[in-house]
């Protein structure tokens, strides 16, 4: 069964007071839920008929919202079983994981049957990694692949930090992919909903991961700050995103009653600026912003890459590539 505090939360934060289709809200609310964490891999998902019902939508509706998903691998559709959120791993990195798994489960059984104990067993692996360690010292190099060239660093610097020393992380943007290529890199990071997309244009030998991200803590703490009698407007380069800003934004200040929201390019923005006291803007939206009034206080709603993704999904992936690498380098001594 779905959870049904997500199949709330999905129909309900459908927002008629947005400048935003319902059927783009609810892309963006499923889209960014992933990208942010909100929609763990594995998640089921409503039927397309249980969310129409609930949100008030046509089942058309959510039905080609899904197809859309399901066509930028966000989600996927098991035969008898549902609709889930997608791995963030890349298939053949994946592929490359379960290789190792079964490696491991054949040795754990060829020594029980040996008859070492599972200490023991564990004792020689640790060893052998320590000895790989020795004979191998090239960190991982990374790249960090995301829409707007400074946030991307200010992922890639948090990610940096939560790295081995000689392991290292590059920034570039889609754009720059599609004009450059890539570097030369062992794992590309990327946000959830644009994995596909960094995939595609990198092709079926590169390994790309998605991690979530979640809202900074100086963006929690600005927000929670905010006058609950002021007049807040809600700004985003993206109207998707605004589904999922909206009550992102009011989960740190609940207490502000007067809220507004527009798109970048919107006729309508400027008269937002001049009405509002504070701002929030989303990452990318911020030249946009050229009006605000003097006065007028500037939020950014920026995200970082969620440490507990980055150390549960991120970092084994790392070492996993670490010590694939380690024998690779060694035929390569030895074949000079």
């Amino acid at each position: 069964m779905p959870d049904r505090a997500l199949f709330s939360d999905l129909s309900s934060a459908l927002d008629r007071s947005l400048p935003v289709p319902l059927s783009v809200q609810l892309k963006g609310l499923i889209e960014y839920g992933i990208a942010c964490g909100e929609l763990p891999a594995g998640t089921r998902l409503p039927s397309v008929r249980e969310l129409a019902e609930a949100g008030g939508i046509a089942p058309m509706t959510a039905a080609s919202v899904y197809k859309e998903l399901r066509q930028s691998g966000l989600i996927a559709t098991r035969a008898g079983s549902g609709t889930f959120v997608a791995d963030g791993v890349a298939s053949a990195s994946a592929a490359s994981i379960a290789r190792i798994e079964a490696h491991l489960d054949a040795a754990l059984a060829e020594g029980e049957a040996a008859g070492l104990q599972a200490q023991e067993i564990a004792s020689l692996l640790s060893a052998r990694i320590g000895r790989g360690r020795a004979r191998e010292t090239r960190g991982v190099r990374l790249t960090m692949v995301g829409v707007f060239m400074d946030a991307t660093r200010a992922y890639a610097a948090e990610i940096q930090r939560q790295l081995k020393p000689g392991d290292t992380i590059v920034a570039i943007t889609i754009d720059q992919l599609k004009g450059e290529g890539g570097p030369a890199t062992d794992i590309y990071v990327t946000l959830a909903n644009r994995r596909a997309e960094v995939a595609a244009l990198l092709g079926p030998d590169a390994t790309v991961l998605s991690i979530s991200f979640i809202p900074s803590e100086r963006t929690r703490a600005r927000l929670a700050g905010v006058d609950p009698l002021c007049r807040l407007g809600l700004v985003s380069v993206f109207p998707e995103f605004l589904a999922l800003m909206k009550p992102g934004v009011l989960r740190f200040a609940p207490h502000v009653a007067s809220v507004e929201a527009a798109v970048v390019g919107d006729p309508r923005l400027d008269d937002l600026l001049q009405r509002v006291d504070v701002v929030v803007h989303a990452t990318g939206a911020e030249p946009a912003l050229a009006s605000l009034p003097p006065g007028v206080e500037d939020i950014e709603y920026r995200h970082v890459p969620d440490p507990l993704s980055v150390q549960t999904e991120l970092l084994p992936l790392v070492d996993a590539t670490r010590f694939r690498a380690a024998p690779a380098a060694a035929a390569r001594r030895h074949a000079r």
